[in-house]
């Protein structure tokens, strides 16, 4: 399974009969999954199967969906409304009764308002269910496209993600490989400190003075750190490999890896080493902000 990045776009047109719609899908980052629909007037109904096919599909981003309708038809069905006909003819026999007039013609009849109304023919119960079959089948469609295109864009971030975890990785060895993290060398620069400091007269006790070296000779030595970050880094990779909806737990070792540097630059008693823990810092903002995109 490959990574999906969260952003993404689809266009899907369709028709069936007189009836024409498209289908945009717009998907960005979002912290879960969180669907917007919009539908024209009359197709509310068909609001719960998106959503549906829409959590089946992907398990992370903010998704605008945008269906647009349109009936392609200039049949227009001229429909009398009875019970304003009747009411006027009722009225037109009483006056009829009362004085003397012609009787009503017919367009005249027509021309009262509300008798005579023209509207489009409107589709029967078993067309609009094969028009909503049809407009959902053209969603999957579309669904398919944005997967697609969130599949693309996560192969090209993941390509990225790969070159800065061999980056930490590089940096971390780099680290480990410097010779002021070797415990002998933490050892004779605080030896040497403790002889500056007992060299300049002041009483100071001795064996109270190598204790304190020997603490500060534990919080300088950085083989914790370094060892948590090559496990980090498999960690990462085995991830990378597994693909899908991994990307809170690429996020989550994003911060254990600026976790482990900033105790580096903190432990750090060299200025290569802290030189190694702000190129590893830089290098995990770059990476962690690739990974905001994954799903």
């Amino acid at each position: 399974m490959t990574l999906q990045s969260m952003t993404g776009y689809a266009h899907q047109d369709g028709n069936l009969g007189a009836l024409r719609w498209t289908w945009e899908l717009r998907s960005v980052n979002g912290r879960g999954l969180d669907t917007r629909v919009r539908v024209p007037a009359g197709y509310e109904r068909l609001e719960q199967d998106i959503k549906k096919r829409l959590s089946t599909a992907f398990r992370r981003g903010s998704i605008q969906v945008t269906l647009s309708a349109v009936r392609e038809t200039k049949q227009i069905e001229a429909v009398v409304n009875q019970d304003v006909l009747d009411a006027a003819l009722a009225l037109a026999k009483r006056l009829g009764d009362e004085i003397d007039a012609e009787p009503p013609r017919i367009d005249g009849i027509l021309n009262i308002r509300g008798v005579l109304e023209f509207n489009e023919p409107v589709p029967d119960d078993r067309t609009v269910t094969a028009e909503h079959a049809a407009i959902l089948e053209s969603l999957d469609g579309a669904i398919a496209a944005l997967a697609a295109m969130r599949q693309a864009e996560g192969e090209k971030i993941g390509s990225f993600i790969k070159s800065q975890i061999d980056g930490i990785e590089t940096l971390a060895r780099k680290a480990d490989e410097d010779p002021s993290t070797e415990p002998g060398s933490i050892a004779e620069r605080l030896g040497m400190q403790v002889r500056m400091l007992l060299e300049t007269g002041v009483e100071l006790d001795e064996d109270r003075l190598h204790m304190e070296a020997a603490i500060l000779a534990a919080k300088a030595d950085i083989r914790e750190e370094i060892d948590r970050l090559f496990t980090h880094v498999a960690a990462c990779r085995a991830l990378v490999e597994e693909g899908g909806a991994v990307g809170r737990r690429l996020d989550f070792l994003a911060q254990e890896f600026n976790r482990e540097s900033n105790t580096i630059c903190s432990k750090s008693n060299a200025s290569s080493v802290t030189a190694v823990g702000l190129e590893l810092k830089v290098l995990i903002d770059q990476f962690r902000e690739q990974i905001q995109n994954l799903e």
